[in-house]
């Protein structure tokens, strides 16, 4: 009985301890760390969240990009740090859902990780210069059906999704498409308006600017329905290939170990500042994103599916890795 009743006081102080922290935090500045360049969809969107957060919290954020291996140097960082919600992880769909089924060795373990929140859905979109000769997703899969392997298009990293949907896009149509791996969103586009790099599936944030300035056309959109945004460009299901769909999407993690008072916090702080209504029609509207915010619990349900949906695709990933690597 003594025993026992020592037992339920420490899990009682340990409780009260942990609600103490919670209600705490953050004391000092939170780190959120990045692991592509500035200016791509993850980043984007972090930089719009973190001041809100940070009006919130009463305490700085610092956004620290660190780019490179296929977004498992920032993974491998943050999975090392203090599981005290003092650095955060944000990151998109490779890391969790596509990574693990697509490489052999990953420097970091899924379960090194706590789901905190999602942030959105973006569409992808296939595009090309506006220069390019292809006016239509016909006349691109005419050109790569016939000179299988020469039809390069940008991706934004090795295994992220403008790499992995465009995989997709090749087992679903019989195509031989070679991918050009950058480092983030950022310079991919730069080089796609620069004509460098014929082609891309890329998220509708990253490429919106370039559409209403012309640089860009846009061949079809991933969604399963037209955007309203761009409501005379076809799905690619519209297209020629049917039951085809193709979204990009993103979010928060804390190291494993992270007190849960303290996830449910910052979870909670995200969605507060996704439900206020200017945030969403400047960040959200504007950007074509869908919130995907809600409990740790249903984000880690939605990752979960989301990983069974493209470990199919690990296997036959491999056989497409033939990168040309661009900074």
């Amino acid at each position: 009985m003594i025993v026992r009743a020592l037992a339920v006081m420490m899990l009682t102080l340990i409780a009260g301890a942990t609600a103490a922290q919670a209600q705490s935090f953050p004391n000092r500045a939170v780190r959120i760390v990045v692991p592509y360049p500035a200016g791509g969809s993850v980043d984007n969107i972090t930089r719009a969240v973190a001041p809100r957060l940070s009006a919130i919290w009463g305490q700085p954020i610092v956004i620290e990009n660190r780019a490179g291996g296929a977004t498992q140097i920032a993974a491998d960082l943050v999975a090392k740090s203090p599981p005290d919600g003092y650095t955060l992880f944000a990151t998109g769909m490779e890391t969790f859902a596509i990574n693990p089924y697509m490489l052999s060795k990953l420097s970091y373990d899924v379960k090194d990780f706590t789901p905190v929140s999602g942030y959105g859905l973006s569409n992808q979109i296939l595009v090309v210069p506006s220069a390019s000769p292809f006016k239509s997703m016909a006349e691109l899969m005419e050109y790569a059906r016939a000179k299988p392997g020469e039809l390069n298009y940008a991706t934004i990293g090795l295994g992220g999704s403008s790499h992995i949907n465009m995989v997709l896009f090749e087992s679903m149509t019989g195509l031989k498409l070679t991918p050009v791996h950058y480092k983030g969103g950022a310079p991919a586009v730069t080089d796609l308006l620069g004509g460098h790099v014929p082609s891309a599936f890329l998220s509708s944030q990253l490429v919106d600017q370039g559409l209403k300035s012309g640089h860009i056309r846009a061949l079809a959109v991933g969604s399963k329905t037209r955007l309203r945004q761009h409501p005379d460009v076809p799905t690619v299901a519209e297209s020629g290939v049917p039951g085809f769909e193709a979204v990009s999407w993103f979010g928060v993690w804390a190291p494993a170990g992270t007190p849960r008072a303290i996830v449910l916090k910052i979870n909670a702080d995200i969605g507060t500042v996704f439900s206020d209504a200017g945030f969403r029609e400047k960040f959200l509207d504007r950007a074509m994103l869908e919130a995907n915010t809600g409990s740790p619990e249903q984000f880690a349900e939605f990752i979960q599916a989301e990983a069974a949906k493209w470990s199919s695709q690990g296997g036959q990933s491999e056989d497409r890795l033939t990168p040309i690597a661009r900074p």
